[in-house]
């Protein structure tokens, strides 16, 4: 391989190993995997821009096209011609999942789910470092500067982890900018020509053939200088604790130390912006509402469900999603003996309010809106797909009114144990005064239903807990204990605290994050604001299912059920759901265009209608379109084999040539020679133009350890080339192509395994093929210069034709 060959895969090994450090931050290795192929394509895309030759600049564009290629063909061949060529309906989608992947990026915590979105921001974001570090180095020659960007892809992924970056992806960075200045390194050493080496690579007997002829004492002082340059970066640190912060502040367990200083429980969006939207002056309305139930004051508008627990973090888990089915399934662990009532609400969401979850009361039943809609079963969430959001969007909510008693929830038997299991999951590092604090507020309980009305009464009663919206959040393990400490925090604090305590209890427990049911307005309808903006812990009974708890003082109601007197009752008439007719996912979006009485009143219908919806979105498309992607599928896997058929190829063109003239006798002769040389090259012998016939021979015997007739034919092979370029009249020699086939076996067999397989499936005199090209490509370019030179001169010299 040559320097500049060596240089450009080392480009491409540090690029991917620093793109290693965004590993944490995305759920999977899909785009890691998309990435190292994508990749690959445009770093040869370089290679062979370089080889044609291009200037630079041209060489730099020709790869970023590529590279726009490429993410057209994975992202959005449904909007390119021919699925590859890009236009401005690619470049539009590809903007619309730049848009999403940021909203993305503020929805979820790491590690974040792989969505079309995000995908292409991570896998678009390494193509780009990518290019510019080839560029950098290989392209331009100048590798020292390449790590800069380099460092610019480590310092993102540290700066987007919730505990920075682990000490591990900046060891792995560091590691492949430090191989790509070895091989800068050896690449400009060798152009000082061979450097002598020590007496004992002398009498090994290193010679041209020999693949280590490189200057070895220099390239083993740089890795020794790097080796310790790098233990150095990483041991100075570590001594010296009056260094916070940096590359290396993710050293340990990343979920801080000490006495906890700053810390909080942070949370994904839309906890991200929730304490925000509570301390704005200005409380905007963001959706509205109207419903028959008088009672409002239960109707919680739920958002999403925060069911993973880390001891710093609620997160949602990243689970699959279906279609909203015609009828959503009916509610884990309710039975038929809880009242229920069910009810219909329509909604209308403000403009502005851009929202990826569909806000709607718990549990629904049924829900009726137009566009990209996912349902998620084990949270009962309804979320958009591809950046469908709530701005100016209208739908219509059917769910229950669940009413339990306390003796209901009270007598209520065990959860199963896979949902017990995986909903009273706690860190084994949470700190042992969070569960020590609920033991004793729930002493004397009897039931988990009286533990957790004792949990909550402790929160908004007893326990002298203060409503503050100012409290700063932070982060840290010791959040809770600072919250059970302090006793001032916002619903986020009280919610959070409350379901870890319930999980200690062996209560199954999350977290749901929504809006309260808002405000009467005099039209009938209800108004919800940012200052609604809520959370609540949800514990599951048998029986009853996901039951809502209130523990925040001075914000939205508790439910009958959670105080001390229960009043008995259910409602009148209660109804249950009818039974799904099919839980399969629907295969359209709704066609119902008709605007319902209640959202009348609320806006004009015309105004607040939703856009329209791309429904053809991999459907259709021309006949030729599969036969075209398959013959693309067969030559992308043909492409691996194309050395191993181009040498088979060429080797059967050098040995079966014909012919008894002088001419014929010596290309014959000429073509078995460089068989034979070629073939020791594809086995790690290098060719070397400076020697005569006999030396190469020798040398090729020698490294290629042949003995008995598979020497013999090298040296009658090479001596036969002697005869036909020095002999006044050369004579036919026989058995030569027999005799390249004797030295290819010889080869064969004093080679090791890994040595036969590069010879056969990656052969190094392929290389011939390239060149081959490239001259041809050279020649036709002097052609058509010289020809538009001549062209140009004739019509210098024509004269000029006047009109009378």
């Amino acid at each position: 391989m040559s320097g500049r060959g060596r240089l450009a895969l080392c480009a491409y090994a540090a690029t991917l190993m620093a793109a290693c450090a965004l590993l944490p931050l995305i759920d999977g290795v899909g785009w890691l995997v998309q990435a190292v192929f994508l990749l690959g394509i445009q770093s040869g895309a370089g290679a062979l821009a370089r080889r044609v030759p291009l200037a630079r600049p041209l060489t730099v564009l020709a790869q970023a096209l590529t590279g726009l290629v490429l993410l057209t063909w994975v992202f959005a061949r449904d909007h390119a011609l021919l699925g590859v060529v890009p236009g401005p309906q690619t470049l539009g989608r590809l903007h619309e999942l730049l848009l999403a992947g940021g909203e993305d990026i503020g929805k979820y915590a790491a590690p974040a789910p792989s969505t079309d979105g995000i995908s292409l921001m991570v896998v678009g974001g390494v193509l780009v470092i990518g290019l510019t570090v080839d560029a950098m180095a290989v392209t331009f020659r100048s590798a020292a500067p390449a790590g800069l960007p380099l460092l610019a892809l480590y310092s993102v992924a540290a700066g987007l982890a919730d505990d920075g970056a682990n000490w591990l992806w900046f060891l792995l960075a560091a590691s492949g900018y430090l191989l790509l200045l070895l091989a800068d390194g050896r690449d400009r050493l060798s152009r000082w020509g061979r450097v002598f080496g020590t007496p004992a690579s002398r009498a090994r007997g290193a010679g041209a053939f020999e693949t280590g002829g490189a200057p070895v004492a220099p390239l083993r002082t740089g890795r020794r200088i790097g080796v310790l340059a790098l233990g150095v970066a990483l041991a100075v640190p570590a001594g010296l604790p009056a260094l916070e912060g940096g590359l290396l502040a993710g050293m340990g367990t990343g979920k801080g130390g000490g006495d906890g200083g700053g810390g909080t429980i942070s949370a994904v969006n839309p906890l991200v912006s929730l304490q925000d939207n509570l301390n704005q002056p200005d409380n905007r309305e963001v959706i509205r509402y109207r419903t028959r139930e008088k009672n409002t004051d239960q109707l919680y508008l739920r958002i999403v469900a925060l069911d993973r627990f880390d001891g710093t973090t609620w997160k949602s888990s990243q689970r699959k999603v279906t279609g909203i089915p015609e009828r959503l399934p009916r509610p884990l662990g309710l039975s038929g003996a809880v009242s229920t009532k069910e009810i219909t609400t329509s909604f209308s969401a403000a403009q502005y309010y851009e929202q990826n979850w569909l806000p709607m009361p718990f549990p629904a039943t049924d829900v009726d809106i137009d566009g990209r809609w996912r349902f998620e079963p084990a949270g009962r969430t309804v979320v958009g797909d591809q950046g469908k959001n709530t701005g100016g969007m209208r739908y219509v909510v059917d769910s229950l009114l669940v009413r339990p008693t306390a003796k209901q929830l009270a007598d209520a038997p065990a959860a199963p144990e896979a949902l017990r299991r995986e909903y009273t999951r706690v860190p084994d590092d949470l700190p042992a005064v969070v569960e020590e604090t609920a033991q004793q507020v729930t002493r004397g309980a009897a039931n988990d239903h009286e533990r957790a009305v004792m949990l909550q009464k402790w929160f908004s009663e007893d326990g002298g807990f203060v409503y503050d919206t100012t409290v700063e959040s932070g982060t840290g393990i010791n959040a809770i204990t600072r919250f059970l400490t302090q006793k001032q925090g916002f619903c986020v604090h009280f919610s959070f605290s409350m379901a870890a305590m319930a999980r200690t209890l062996g209560i199954p427990a999350r977290v749901a994050v929504g809006f309260t049911p808002g405000s009467p307005r005099a039209d009938g309808t209800m108004s919800v604001t940012t200052n609604d903006a809520h959370a609540w812990p949800e514990l599951y009974f048998e029986g009853v299912g996901w039951t809502r708890f209130e523990p925040t003082p001075s914000r939205g109601s508790q439910p009958d059920y959670s105080l001390d007197e229960t009043p008995d009752g259910g409602p009148s008439s209660p109804a249950e759901p009818t039974k799904s007719a099919s839980d399969a996912p629907s295969a359209a979006p709704s066609t119902s265009n008709s605007c319902p009485p209640e959202l009348r009143r609320l806006n004009d219908c015309e105004a607040a209608a939703p856009a329209d919806v791309d429904t053809a979105a991999g459907s259709g498309g021309s006949g030729w379109t599969a036969p075209l992607i398959g013959l693309v599928v067969l030559l992308a896997a043909a492409a691996p084999l194309l050395p191993l058929l181009w040498r088979l190829r060429r080797t059967a063109r050098r040995l079966g040539s014909s012919g008894r003239g002088a001419e014929d006798i010596r290309s014959r002769t000429l073509a078995a020679w460089l068989e034979v040389s070629d073939t020791a090259w594809d086995h790690g012998i290098a060719p070397d133009d400076s020697r005569t016939p006999r030396q190469t021979a020798a040398g090729i015997v020698r490294l290629g350890q042949l003995e008995g007739e598979a020497a013999a034919a090298v040296h009658r092979i090479a001596d036969a080339v002697e005869q036909v370029l020095y002999a006044p009249r050369p004579r036919p020699v026989t058995g030569l192509a027999d005799d390249a086939a004797r030295v290819r076996r010889g080869l064969r067999a004093g080679a090791g395994r890994g040595v036969r397989l590069r010879a056969l499936l990656l052969p190094r005199s392929t290389i011939r093929a390239v060149w081959a090209f490239s001259a041809t490509w050279a020649a036709l370019m002097d052609r058509w210069r010289r020809w538009s030179e001549a062209r140009r001169a004739e019509l210098l010299r024509r004269p000029s034709r006047q009109r009378s």
